[in-house]
């Protein structure tokens, strides 16, 4: 597997993570607004509980320059 492809699927997972934690945690659910204001405002609402929380998911990788 080459290093593109394993980043990759580093990225891909901190995504999941993210995901699974905004619609358990943040509440963020796929439900059928009536209006676009009201899904607005629960989209902002999770985003504003996400920025909150205390511990994220990230990556954590160096990237080297060669001459």
């Amino acid at each position: 597997m080459t290093m593109s492809k394993k980043l990759y699927l580093r990225k891909r997972s901190v995504i999941e993570t993210v995901n699974d934690e905004s619609k358990n945690i943040c509440q963020i659910k796929h439900s059928r607004h009536r209006s676009f204001g009201n899904f607005l405002t629960n989209l902002v609402s999770a985003i504003i509980a996400y920025h909150f929380l205390p511990k994220k998911p990230s990556l954590k990788f160096e990237t080297v320059k060669s001459n």
